[in-house]
């Protein structure tokens, strides 16, 4: 266990929840959503079902993070309750994809958003960004927190910001918008389409659960993990329904479907080329606390997962200050191959299928805590939460292998190769 002085408060811990949380998703997704999904009501209640889920998936997480003390998370969850090859693949699927490919995404979507200055912010920035903020996390806790938490005050101060300008200022008509509270949605949530789109909206949430892995660094866990998990995401869903509301009041469809950058388009209408510009640089600047986010609990839980194996024993070891450097460079390192080898669809497509197939695996561990070893939620009305998630998961990940299933299949592939390593290494252990 840490001692107090290398131990966070809830608002840290929250911070870490809202960093992971709103970043690449909420910035990008809208206009991969608008190719099917065009009504607005249909739009909100996808935002909305994220974000109950996620909630929901937040409450499961703050019983277990209580119950399973210390860093860890899914590993923990899996291992203890299922068989240690579940903890090994969510760990491996952790190293590769969790945490790797949401830095490599959030550094492409900087690329993206900084490249309205006329100038090609390539895959060479997006690199340079992931190993900058890596290095600003290999001191100590203390400058991580300060560098998390300045990017993170930047990043909600950002979204208050921009919701109170998109709502104040009035779209020109000239332009006209994306705005559409018509009946069409009755028939839009029954298409497979409404389906796909719930893994984007997912992905967006990602991140729900990031504080219960640092467990073991948070002060008086049983109070503060939960009100940080709770804290997080409702502040989190209350931004994205009005960031969504923003982006369709000051563009219409056209400009949007399709695009990756559709908040710039937005700023643009909205704000006038200038102050739209201004608009992107916040956005880029608001990713720096997603990638550091994420690098910081991706190295935490692969650091406490290393520490079991012989294949990645090596990235078990911290530094002077207890900061697991080799862990954070391994993460930044596999974040600039997939950068290198995918585009940013694909990328988040089979990201998000898998996430949300490990997320489902870990949430069914719940039902295995006894109502005795609960500590937050005493009541068997408890069960409604894992239960309406596993559903919804279950809902996702048909419609996303149905529709995607290239990516799906890259998903399952590395999943695959998974085993293989567990195998690989069960022989070592066995042999050392």
């Amino acid at each position: 266990m840490s001692t107090a002085s290398h131990q966070i408060g809830w608002k840290t811990a929250a911070a870490i929840v809202v960093s992971n949380m709103i970043g690449t998703g909420i910035f990008t997704t809208l206009g991969f959503q608008l190719s099917d999904i065009t009504n607005t009501y249909s739009i909100f209640l996808l935002w909305s079902i994220g974000g109950v889920l996620a909630l929901f998936g937040a409450f499961c997480y703050a019983e277990l993070g209580s119950h399973f003390k210390g860093n860890g998370g899914d590993f923990i969850y899996l291992k203890e309750t299922y068989h240690p090859i579940f903890g090994y693949l969510i760990s491996w699927i952790s190293l590769i994809i969790g945490f790797s490919s949401p830095v490599a995404l959030a550094a492409l979507a900087m690329s993206k958003y900084l490249s309205v200055f006329d100038y090609s912010f390539g895959n060479g920035f997006a690199i340079a960004a992931i190993f900058l903020v890596a290095i600003a996390l290999s001191f100590s806790l203390k400058t991580s927190s300060r560098f998390h938490n300045f990017f993170t005050f930047i990043k909600i101060a950002f979204i208050i910001v921009l919701v109170i300008l998109g709502v104040g200022i009035s779209n020109s008509p000239q332009i006209g918008n994306s705005l559409n509270f018509s009946d069409s949605w009755q028939n839009e949530i029954m298409l497979p389409a409404f389906a796909t789109s719930l893994v984007f909206v997912t992905y967006s949430y990602t991140g729900w659960n990031s504080a219960s892995y640092i467990a073991g660094e948070i002060k008086d866990v049983q109070k503060n993990l939960p009100k940080s998990l709770i804290i997080g995401t409702v502040f989190v869903t209350v931004s994205y329904i009005l960031v969504n509301y923003i982006m369709l009041k000051h563009a219409p469809v056209n400009q949007l479907a399709g695009k990756e950058d559709v908040m710039g388009e937005a700023a643009v209408n909205m704000l006038g080329p200038a102050f739209g510009k201004i608009v992107n640089i916040f956005i880029a600047l608001q990713l720096i606390a997603t990638i550091s986010g994420y690098l910081w609990v991706g190295s935490r839980l692969t650091q406490a997962f290393a520490k079991h194996t012989q294949i990645w024993k090596p990235l078990s070891s911290g530094n002077t200050k207890g900061i697991p450097v080799r862990a954070i460079f391994a993460h930044a390192v596999i974040a600039a191959i997939i950068i290198l080898t995918g585009s940013f669809k694909e990328i988040f497509v089979y990201t998000a299928f898998i996430l949300q197939l490990f997320a489902s695996l870990a949430i069914s561990t719940v039902f295995f805590l006894k109502k005795k070893d609960r500590k937050i939620f005493k009541s068997n009305a408890f069960h409604i939460f894992p239960a309406v998630f596993l559903l919804f998961s279950i809902y996702i990940l048909y419609f996303t292998f149905i529709h995607n299933p290239k990516e799906s299949l890259i998903g399952l592939g590395i999943i695959a190769v998974g085993i293989i390593l567990y195998l690989i290494d069960r022989r070592l252990s066995k042999g050392s």
